[in-house]
C-alpha cells in the first residue's frame, strides 16, 4: 500500500533536504510556492499531502493558519513536531475525499503529492471544492519534461519502490487538468550531480528564460 510506503520514507525524505543540493532544492521550491500562494497573516490555508511539514513551515512563517492532511501517520507526526507552537493542526486524511465542507479555506496548496494519486482530476476537484470563492489553489508536481524524470523512470524500471508509484506530468498535462485561466512555472533547472557551486547560476538561467523543463512544476488558479 502507498501509505506503508510513505511511512518508510519519513527519515529519507527529510535527510535529502539536508544535503547541499537538497538545501537548494528546498529554497527554490519554497520560493515558487510562496510566490504563487502569497500566504498572508491569518489566512486559513489547507496543505494537501503535507508530508513531514518541511514546506508547511515556510507557509506558517508568513503568519498563516495551516491545516495539514496526509495519509502517513509517521510523516504527519513529524509535521506536528516541526510546527511547534505555530498555528497548525494536522489530521490523517485522504486527498481524494477531503473531510472539510465547501468553501472553508482561503487558500489550498499541495506539494508534490498529486503524482501519487490514482485520479488526479478528483484530487484537484476536491482542492477547488474546499477553497472559498476568490481564493487561490496551488498544486505542484514532478515535471515529465525534466531530465530528472527520465532518470527516475529508469530507476522505477529497475525496481525503485517509490518511483514506481509516480505519474509524471508535463506543463501541458497540468494545464488540461486545471481551469483555463491559470499560471504555470517550473523550478529546479539543475541536475542532482551538478557541482553545488554552479546551482545558483543554472537556476538563474532557467528562471530568466522561463524554461518549462525544470524538475519542479507549479500551477496556480483562482476559484471563480
Amino acid at each position: 500500500m502507498k501509505t506503508a510506503l510513505f511511512d518508510t520514507w519519513t527519515d529519507k525524505y527529510d535527510a535529502w533536504f539536508e544535503t547541499p543540493t537538497g538545501r537548494f532544492v528546498r529554497q527554490y521550491e519554497s520560493a515558487l510556492l510562496l510566490e504563487f500562494l502569497n500566504p498572508l497573516p491569518d489566512d486559513s490555508i489547507l496543505d494537501v499531502g503535507c508530508g513531514t511539514g518541511i514546506f508547511t513551515q515556510d507557509v506558517l512563517s508568513c503568519g498563516a493558519k495551516v491545516t495539514g492532511i496526509d495519509l502517513s501517520v509517521p510523516m504527519l507526526e513529524r509535521a506536528l513536531i516541526r510546527a511547534g507552537n505555530a498555528s497548525y493542526s494536522g489530521l490523517c486524511a485522504d486527498m481524494n475525499a477531503l473531510p472539510f465542507p465547501d468553501n472553508c479555506f482561503d487558500k489550498v496548496y499541495s506539494m508534490t503529492a498529486i503524482e501519487f494519486a490514482d485520479d488526479a482530476g478528483r484530487v484537484l476537484a476536491e482542492c477547488n471544492r474546499v477553497t472559498r470563492r476568490g481564493g487561490w489553489i496551488v498544486v505542484t508536481t514532478l515535471n515529465s519534461l525534466s531530465p530528472l524524470a527520465e532518470q527516475r523512470t529508469k530507476k522505477a524500471q529497475n525496481g525503485h519502490d517509490l518511483f514506481q508509484q509516480i505519474c509524471f506530468r508535463s506543463p501541458d498535462d497540468m494545464r488540461l487538468l486545471v481551469p483555463e485561466k491559470s499560471r504555470c512555472k517550473t523550478a529546479i533547472h539543475f541536475q542532482k550531480n551538478d557541482p553545488v557551486s554552479r546551482i545558483p547560476e543554472l537556476e538563474r538561467i532557467g528562471r530568466e528564460n522561463n524554461l518549462e523543463t525544470g524538475a519542479f512544476l507549479a500551477v496556480q488558479w483562482n476559484k471563480a
